[in-house]
């Protein structure tokens, strides 16, 4: 018998071509292979080890939320933009904000993560699990069920890592930063 273990995971890329999955509860995570997924996406899954490598033997997509990571981005949008500038005058390492649509209705959630000096680089450490982004979807989880859509951004002009959750992957808001960024 195959040692496995259970859980709900966030499925992210692996750069080994893998998949890894952060788990919710203790945010550890799990190299694995298999399944048809996409980064982002909520699983219920149990994984099975043969000789060290992990494997996705049983699994269903709980959310097919979405995660986008761009490095070198240009054009920021405004919002982003003001919350480095309040950032970097509070001297604060996190800041976030609420976004509106043209009607003032919430349509997303903005974060910006200051660059930390030395060898640590946040936009990877997001990209990997070290720096877990469930608690932020957990807070926009309070509003809107999942599936959302998220773009973790590292702009070229600034020191931050931006983090941008949009409640509903098929709003014109979504679409944008889609064309905008990917």
């Amino acid at each position: 018998m195959q040692p496995t273990t259970s859980g709900t995971y966030r499925v992210l890329d692996d750069p080994r071509g893998e998949w890894l999955l952060v788990d919710r509860e203790t945010t550890e995570t799990i190299a694995a292979t298999g399944g048809d997924l996409a980064a982002g996406n909520l699983i219920d899954a149990t994984v099975e080890w043969d000789d060290g490598d992990a494997r996705l033997h049983d699994f269903e997509v709980i959310a097919g939320t979405r995660l986008h990571f761009r490095r070198e981005v240009t054009d920021l949008f405004e919002v982003a933009r003001e919350l480095c500038r309040s950032a970097r005058a509070q001297d604060e390492g996190v800041i976030g904000e609420t976004t509106y649509d043209t009607d003032n209705r919430p349509n997303g959630a903005v974060y910006v993560f200051a660059e930390q000096s030395g060898a640590r680089d946040v936009w990877d450490e997001l990209r990997t699990g070290a720096i877990p982004l469930e608690p932020l979807i957990d807070r926009l989880g309070d509003f809107s069920p999942e599936p959302y859509e998220i773009f973790v951004l590292d702009p070229v002009d600034e020191p931050f890592v931006v983090v941008y959750l949009v409640p509903d992957p098929e709003s014109v808001l979504a679409e944008t930063v889609r064309e905008t960024y990917l």
